[in-house]
């Protein structure tokens, strides 16, 4: 696949070259640096880092523990990893629209540094991550980026989520042993002192969360109020627009210009102990070029970084006029080598990457101002290890006699350019591509292989690198699609799994699969069919596949709009869960919200669903089945199913089943009015649901129907859970209702509010926050038990 016409149309649209020359320009107002800091992607504090960078000039970046693999997904079935990838891609599009520079401190699917899920203690979360591992990576970010201020966008108190809590703990641990020069001394970075640690000075409670103390008292502010000069569009509505990259979250809302925004921050740490009120974030710090030089007091390079900055004001008001701002970049630069040239020993440290961060900043400003106009496009962006594509460079600079390379990874090769082409090519040991990169630069080359551009202005030769217009992604060289990479087999009735082959790469590569006891077998035709036999017991079974007496991978690849193509390359295995389950009585439809698989497993159970859409439910006859379930989000995101829901409620009464799954209070979710009786939903969700996923669970209605019929519930059901238990419970029921199970986690007191069943008229209502459709995507026994009781007539 290689990008169509209409989106090269699109992407030249979106960047006219008036508007992004006037952003590149602003970039250069300021020499210092700010670092937000958080715990998953989404948790920037976007509307205030819009202005401070956009408006003022400061050279913004953000340090984020996780990809958020715990999240939920408002947009697709990726949860875990694959959500991972989609969030780690989203963050990246969010980063660039306000120009921040985004750094990971998880660096793969496998790292310890993973959402885990839902944590109320900071505690918990750096025993999973790893406190060592934790501080190292951030301590490494840091000297990396030598940011100037850092700010957490959380506070770490009890009532926060415990990512966070950790996150803002971690960040004043790290900034002390980024300094340390005995601190992670293999690190291939000088140390850096950080300047200064702000806090929020507001609450972070809402509808998750719920600060247990208030903020700290407010000792500066930043006034984000206000739009852009060029655009008209207030930093609020840009933040917006960045945020609305985060579409699994479901980010993004419509903002009033003109609205007052301003954010309180508390200085809880500065590097000389002052920490009273200030001005301005500025107070103490080089703002500009011109500052520097007294900043770090080295009198020699005061002339030429007061020259250099008086070039940049220059430049700056001459927009829109390319020539001059043109021929003021190239004197900016010019009094920058002079400035690193006079630069004492002494100096570096504070010194030296804030003039080549202008150097850059400035050679992007140049290069506008100059109308260079280098696409680069490939023949397909997807190639195997040991493959070749070509590579084309279109160029219409005709102000500059480009000089154009390409930077190649490690080991691969290159022809000789003809016509602007050249093919390249890729090892058979090279790896597939990095789903996970750890960091994302908006105003630089991000991929492996870049196009290098070179021109002479005046004495200096300039050089700056450029990605191809589409992500390159490498493919390993044995892989194969299976029609399914998890399978379920009752026991109680066994049937036959069967599993096809496809895409078999080589081509004509032998298939072979390792296949244990307990199973008869045969691969035919690509398709590889199991049976029981009598020896066969409850349990995990993984039979993997092979290619040429090589382990295969299968590629899972998502394409959404808002992120392009990513891959995640894992081994090709089929996990087989078996297990005995009862099966439930009668004819079961589901009603999905489209961030959940139930219907898919429970169809790989052998229960036969019927799976509607918004058009089936605007029309269906509810008497023909004797249960419904409503998986998760269905009431916000099913249209049809809010204006049924009288039909449906009627349908209890006559006898029907009902079963509904977590929802949060926003989903569409009234307390009067969705669930045949009152029904209220808990928030904050913090306050409402159990994160342990071990933790025990208490049958307060032991000899419910529920609980028995027909598979009877017990300890083994509630084994081997991931993630956690359930969330957003019910904080309050009508009488109608029973609660059947009370569960907490340590030191808290105990919910009941986890699932509650209500004999409606001849019918039967049942709500139950448990993640139900997150463990049966793990093959959880007990999960499959509850759904078959629940789901029984």
């Amino acid at each position: 696949m290689t990008l169509s016409d209409i989106n090269k149309l699109k992407a030249q649209q979106s960047k006219p070259r008036a508007v992004e020359i006037w952003k590149a320009l602003q970039a250069l107002r300021s020499c210092v640096s700010f670092m937000n800091t958080g715990a998953h992607p989404d948790d920037e504090t976007t509307s205030m880092l819009a202005a401070i960078g956009m408006r003022d000039g400061v050279k913004l970046s953000q340090a984020c523990s996780t990809r958020g693999e715990g999240g939920q997904n408002n947009i697709g079935n990726e949860i875990t990893k694959d959500l991972g990838v989609v969030r780690t891609r989203e963050m990246e599009r969010s980063a660039e629209v306000i120009n921040m520079t985004h750094y990971w401190l998880s660096e793969s699917p496998d790292d310890t540094i993973f959402d885990f899920g839902f944590s109320k203690s900071g505690d918990e979360t750096l025993d999973k991550w790893g406190e060592e591992r934790t501080l190292e990576r951030f301590v490494h970010i840091i000297r990396r980026e030598k940011p100037d201020i850092i700010c957490p966008t959380f506070l770490d108190i009890s009532g926060q989520h415990g990512h966070h809590q950790a996150m803002t703990r971690a960040a004043f641990k790290a900034v002390i042993l980024a300094a340390d020069k005995t601190a992670f001394p293999e690190q291939d970075f000088s140390v850096w002192q950080v300047k200064k640690i702000y806090l929020p000075a507001w609450s972070g409670a809402g509808d998750a969360y719920d600060d247990d103390v208030p903020p700290p008292p407010k000792t500066v502010e930043i006034n984000a109020t206000g739009a852009d000069p060029v655009t008209g569009i207030d930093y609020a509505q840009t933040a917006q627009y960045s945020r609305h990259f985060h579409a699994t979250q479901g980010m993004g809302r419509w903002v009033e210009a003109g609205q007052d925004n301003v954010w309180p921050l508390n200085l809880a740490w500065s590097v000389d102990g002052k920490n009273t009120d200030e001005a301005s974030i500025f107070d103490n710090l080089p703002r500009t070029l011109g500052d520097l030089a007294a900043y770090v007091d080295v009198s020699g390079m005061a002339a030429p970084l007061s020259a250099a900055q008086g070039a940049i004001d220059d430049a700056i008001a001459a927009w829109p006029n390319y020539g001059l701002i043109a021929k003021k970049t190239a004197q900016a630069i010019e009094n920058i080598i002079q400035a690193q040239a006079q630069c004492p020993d002494s100096a570096l440290a504070e010194t030296y990457h804030r003039l080549n961060d202008k150097k850059r900043q400035l050679t992007r400003v140049l290069a506008l101002a100059h109308g260079v106009n280098v696409r680069v496009s490939l023949s397909e962006n997807q190639v195997r290890a040991g493959g070749d594509f070509v590579l084309t460079v279109h160029n219409n600079t005709p102000e500059l006699d480009l000089s154009i390379s390409v930077k190649l990874p490690d080991d691969w090769e290159t022809s000789e350019w003809l016509d602007m082409s050249c093919e390249i090519y890729v090892p058979k040991d090279a790896a597939p591509s990095n789903p996970y990169p750890d960091t994302y630069y908006p105003d630089r080359a991000n991929q492996d292989l870049q196009v290098i551009l070179t021109w002479q202005e005046g004495d200096q030769l300039i050089s700056m690198n450029i990605d191809p217009e589409e992500r390159l992604l490498v493919f390993p060289t044995h892989s194969a699609v299976l029609s399914q990479t998890e399978a379920v087999l009752n026991l109680a009735s066994p049937s036959e799994i069967k599993l096809n082959v496809s895409d078999i790469f080589p081509h004509d590569a032998k298939a072979e699969f390792e296949i244990g006891d307990g199973w008869d077998s045969s691969f035919e035709n690509g398709e590889l069919t199991l049976r029981a036999t009598g020896a066969l017991k409850a349990g995990l079974y993984e039979i993997p596949l092979s290619l040429n007496g090589q382990a295969a991978q299968t590629i899972k690849q998502t394409n959404y709009e808002h992120t392009g193509a990513t891959n995640r390359c894992v081994p090709a295995v089929l996990k087989i869960r078996v297990m005995n389950i009862n099966m439930p009585n009668g004819r079961i439809a589901y009603i999905g919200g489209g961030s959940d698989r139930v219907d898919f497993w429970l169809h790989k159970m052998g229960v036969q669903v019927d799976s509607l859409n918004a058009d089936d439910v605007a029309n269906v006859d509810f008497s023909q089945y004797d249960s419904i379930l409503v998986g998760i989000f269905a009431f916000r995101t099913c249209t049809s199913l809010e204006n049924r829901l009288n039909n449906l409620h009627q349908w209890v009464e006559n006898g029907g089943n009902l079963v509904t799954l977590y929802h949060r209070p926003w989903d569409n979710w009234d307390a009067e009015n969705t669930a045949p009786a009152f029904l209220q939903i808990g928030k904050p969700s913090l306050r409402w649901r159990v994160t342990d996923e071990n933790a025990t669970v208490t049958h307060l209605v032991p000899d419910h129907p529920l609980m028995n019929i027909p598979n009877k519930i017990g300890d083994a059901d509630w084994a081997g859970w991931n993630k956690e238990r359930g969330l957003y419970f019910a904080a309050k029921w009508d009488d109608k209702y029973i609660p059947l199970l009370e569960m907490t986690d340590p030191d808290e007191d105990p919910h009941q509010g986890i699932m509650l069943s209500a004999q409606i008229g001849k019918g039967r209502h049942t709500h139950t926050s448990l993640i139900l459709h997150h463990q049966v995507e793990y093959l959880v026994p007990g999960a499959f038990r509850l759904l078959a009781n629940l789901l029984n007539a």
